[in-house]
């Protein structure tokens, strides 16, 4: 509480500071110190910086705003390679001897007014430069992340660093040598920070990104996902989180000198405020398990009212929990559905371009055809091994889903398709093989496993849940190729923990209830086919029995036609109609 009360005292006064300037036509910073204002299209700002000391190198300073663009530039006019434009943006300044006071522009072209939090930071002459080998971005040193995303991933890129040098000096070559001595020898730090699930709040993303802006604040706050060489790619990606709200930043260390410099984070939604549909109110993202409906609900989300779709969704999956044994036909259709469903719109979306509504629709017949066959299949041939093959696999996808949804998902060695999809697929067919002893157990562990995983994901659009991307990650994987170099990272918080115990609950709570009720009775329905076929036999053969003497189902459907059509005719008078004759 004491943290949060400090936080708003010096926002407070950060506000004042930069309003009581602003009346002069300019805004003025302190170095390391968090300033907000507010930024108008009419009114352009300069900003000051007085005051640097001696022994400071170069400079950082850095502006961010939620999703409104916010320039920031050398010059007063704005020229090709001296300015920036976005919602994450900064300059280097390197300093010249003797100099003690910087000047930067600060303008928008939004039409509303855009809240900015802006602050400078110094570096020595020993700190590596963030983007002082720039040779792809417009800026001759270049210290942002630029990030792009979609929605299967969320890439960041940056430029190298090069390394620090004293005021006057001329920068070390960027690329003469790559020894112990030239900037190939420093190493790039990729952090990540979630922002509180379900928070997209303005306030709340100023406030964060100010711990992820100095080096010491970052590496206490964010979780460090991976170590970039000099010699590697300066670009990582990660999978995508509609909805949540995700800080990047990178920090240079050079390990000769052993110091550090941070690049200007970065924020995304993945989604974005401005859309229609699709917008980060109500983000396209999974909710609903089996994997096909959960694009069925995409597609209806904005349409149909999402809750109440959601909460029907919930009550079938604890039907599916507590008693899918009992329903026996039932489940195997659900089964079927997801079964040839999923297959179905892999194989269409890599290999046709048809447009998405067309894919759900097509999708779906395939569903119903795969939940029909699979009834029909027992109902005539009595196929229990089948019908329990298809019910341990798509347990077994299950599992192996929430095996990759670990840290076990971001080892290198599944970053190849074969090795992952191989390894998966071991893993989904183990299931199977180690119940086949005992089917019945088995279709009980899947009823109450899937159906409580249907109910847990249909909250996740009352209260936002990372345990969505469990099965999610696995098909955007079959879906795109270049998905299988992203970091999976999701965020696990408080409304994640709740979740979890409540999964575990209701699948616990649906295991102990089908056991204890089954209990005595035959594992599985008889054979539909047989008995249909010896009740008829034992109708044609006992001449006692009522449904003996039913007639034909072809003379009953004529006398039920015939009923229908003399309820329409018009009565016909009866007696003589001629005339009496006074």
């Amino acid at each position: 509480m004491w943290r949060l009360l400090v936080l708003g005292v010096l926002r407070a006064a950060g506000t004042a500071e930069a309003q009581a300037n602003s009346s002069d036509g300019f805004l003025e910073f302190s170095v390391g110190k968090f300033t907000y204002f507010l930024l108008s299209r009419p009114f352009p700002q300069e900003a000051i910086l007085r005051h640097i000391s001696s022994n400071v190198t170069f400079l950082i300073f850095q502006v961010h705003s939620q999703y409104q663009n916010t320039t920031v530039s050398f010059t007063k006019a704005l020229l090709p390679g001296t300015s920036e434009t976005g919602n994450d943006r900064g300059l280097v300044f390197i300093l010249r001897p003797e100099q003690t006071m910087c000047t930067w522009y600060l303008e928008t072209k939004e039409d509303k007014p855009v809240q900015n939090v802006a602050i400078p930071l110094s570096y020595s002459e020993r700190d590596p430069i963030p983007g002082g080998c720039n040779l792809e971005f417009d800026l001759d040193i270049d210290p942002n992340i630029y990030l792009d995303y979609n929605f299967f991933e969320t890439t960041i890129k940056f430029a190298p660093a090069n390394l620090g040098y004293a005021r006057g000096a001329e920068p070390p070559p960027c690329d003469v040598g790559t020894g112990q001595e030239s900037r190939w020898r420093l190493q790039y730090d990729v952090y990540q920070y979630f922002l509180p699930e379900g928070d997209l709040t303005e306030a709340s993303l100023l406030q964060h990104l100010q711990r992820m802006v100095q080096v010491p604040q970052v590496k206490a706050s964010a979780v460090k996902v991976v170590t970039v060489t000099g010699d590697d790619k300066t670009t990582v990606s990660f999978s995508s989180l509609p909805g949540q709200g995700v800080i990047y930043n990178v920090i240079v260390w050079d390990p000769f000198l052993n110091t550090s410099a941070a690049y200007v984070p970065v924020h995304t939604y993945a989604c974005s405020f401005e859309s229609v549909d699709g917008n980060c109110v109500s983000p396209v993202h999974a909710c609903i398990c089996p994997l096909i409906v959960i694009y069925i609900f995409m597609y209806f989300q904005g349409r149909l009212p999402t809750k109440m779709f959601s909460t029907v969704f919930a009550l079938l999956g604890l039907f599916i929990c507590f008693f899918g044994h009992r329903f026996w036909k039932t489940e195997l259709f659900f089964i079927g559905f997801i079964f040839l469903g999923f297959f179905f719109y892999i194989l269409i979306t890599r290999l046709t371009s048809l447009q998405y509504d067309v894919r759900l629709v097509l999708t779906a017949v395939a569903g119903s055809m795969g939940g029909i066959l699979l009834v029909a299949s027992w109902w005539r041939f009595g196929a229990l091994m089948l019908c329990m093959l298809c019910v341990g696999l798509v347990l077994g996808f299950l599992v192996s889903s929430g095996i990759f949804f670990t840290p076990l998902g971001n080892l290198n060695v599944f970053r190849d398709d074969g090795v992952f999809w191989v390894t998966f697929s071991c893993i989904a067919l183990f299931i199977p093989v180690i119940f086949m002893g005992c089917l019945r157990i088995l279709n009980i562990l899947a009823c109450a496993v899937m159906g409580s995983y249907s109910v847990v994901l249909a909250v996740d659009s009352y209260v936002f849940t990372s345990l969505s991307y469990i099965t999610l990650n696995i098909l955007r994987r079959a879906l795109n190729t270049g998905f299988r170099g992203a970091f999976l990272r999701e965020p696990f918080q408080t409304n994640d923990f709740i979740v979890l115990a409540v999964w575990g609950m209701l699948a616990v709570s649906g295991i102990t209830l089908q056991i204890r009720r089954e209990r005595g009775r035959p594992p599985f329905p008889p054979h539909p086919y047989k008995l249909w076929k010896q009740e008829r036999e034992r109708r044609v053969t006992n001449i006692l029995d009522p449904s003996h003497h039913i007639p034909p189902l072809r003379d009953r459907l004529y006398g039920q036609l015939s009923q229908i059509r003399e309820f329409f005719q018009k009565a016909q008078p009866a007696g003589e109609r001629t005339p009496l004759l006074l």
